[in-house]
C-alpha cells in the first residue's frame, strides 16, 4: 500500500467520524427523505423477496432515515460506527419496536448468520470502504434481496445571496467545500449507467438496476440554514480559528429571514439475483 492510498485511507476515517462530534447539532441540521421514497424503496424490495423485512441499515448516523423505514413496521438492523451517532439514534428510536443498534463499521460488522431482504444506506455509503462494501452487501442480502442506496444534494436558489456567501469564503481564505449547499457543480454529477453507484452495482452482479430522483422545496431560516452548513464534513474539518468566523460572516450574510433551499434526493436500486 503506498503512503497515498494510506494518508486517503486515513484522511476517510477521520472525516467520516466528524460528523459525531456534535451528533445532535448533525441531526438538527439535516433534512429527512421524501416518504415517496420510502415507499418506492418498500415496493422494490417486495418485488424481489415478497417481504423486504428484516432490513439492514448502514451508516444509520442518526437516524434521519431509520425512523421513516421502522415507522412502516419494518424490523431494522442499524449498522453505526461513531458511539456518539448511535446514541441519538437510540433515543430517537426509543418507542419504535423492532429496530437493532449496533456499534459498527459496516467493513468489520458481522452478520451472524443473518441474512436481509433489504440493504439501505443514506447519505453513507461513500464512507464505505470501496473494496469491501460490494461483496459484504452481497453476503447481508437474500437471493432476490434488494439494495438501496440514497443521497440528498442541497441547493440554495437565491443567486444573489449565493455570490454573497461565495465572496464570503473568499475573504476567509476558505475554498467551497464540494457536495455542500454552495458547491455550483451539477449534483448528481452522472444519472442512470453512467453513474459510479450504477458501475459498481453492474461489476459486482446486481441487477434490475435503477437511478431515480426526487424534487422537494424547503424554506429554512438564516440560522438553520448556517446550521446546515455546518453539518458538513467539509466545514467540520476546517480548523475552528477559521471556521467558526467564516459561518460568522455566512450568517450575517443571511440574518433572520427565510432561505430557499432545493433538495434532491438520488435513489439508486438493485437487486442480488433469485434462487
Amino acid at each position: 500500500m503506498t503512503d497515498d492510498m494510506t494518508h486517503g485511507m486515513g484522511e476517510l476515517r477521520e472525516r467520516r467520524h466528524v460528523f459525531g462530534d456534535d451528533a445532535e447539532q448533525y441531526d438538527a441540521a439535516r433534512p429527512g427523505y421524501p416518504e415517496r421514497l420510502v415507499d418506492e424503496v418498500l415496493d422494490f424490495a417486495a418485488a424481489g423477496t415478497g417481504d423486504p423485512a428484516p432490513a439492514l441499515e448502514v451508516g444509520a448516523g442518526t437516524g434521519k432515515a431509520t425512523v421513516a423505514f421502522a415507522s412502516r413496521g419494518l424490523p431494522v438492523t442499524c449498522v453505526e460506527p461513531d458511539a456518539r451517532m448511535a446514541r441519538v439514534l437510540r433515543l430517537k428510536c426509543t418507542g419504535l419496536s423492532g429496530v437493532d443498534v449496533e456499534t459498527a463499521g459496516f467493513e468489520t460488522w458481522r452478520p451472524g448468520g443473518r441474512r436481509f431482504g433489504l440493504l439501505y444506506c443514506a447519505q453513507a455509503w461513500h464512507w464505505v470502504d470501496e473494496a469491501a462494501r460490494w461483496p459484504r452487501a452481497r453476503a447481508a442480502l437474500r437471493p432476490g434481496g434488494a439494495v438501496a442506496l440514497f443521497w440528498n444534494h442541497w441547493f440554495l436558489d437565491d443567486e444573489r445571496l449565493v455570490r454573497q456567501l461565495t465572496d464570503a469564503h473568499a475573504r476567509h481564505g476558505v475554498e467551497i467545500p464540494e457536495h455542500t449547499l454552495l458547491d455550483p457543480r451539477a449534483r448528481p454529477a452522472d444519472r442512470g449507467p453512467v453513474a459510479r453507484q450504477w458501475r459498481e452495482m453492474a461489476a459486482h452482479g446486481f441487477t434490475d438496476l435503477d437511478h431515480r430522483l426526487y424534487e422537494t422545496g424547503h424554506e429554512r431560516s438564516g440560522p438553520e440554514a448556517v446550521g446546515l452548513l455546518a453539518s458538513y464534513s467539509g466545514y467540520r474539518v476546517v480548523p475552528e480559528a477559521v471556521r467558526e468566523p467564516l459561518l460568522a460572516d455566512m450568517a450575517r450574510i443571511m440574518g433572520d429571514g427565510t432561505v430557499p433551499v432545493r433538495v434532491v434526493t438520488s435513489l439508486f436500486l438493485g437487486r442480488t439475483e433469485g434462487v
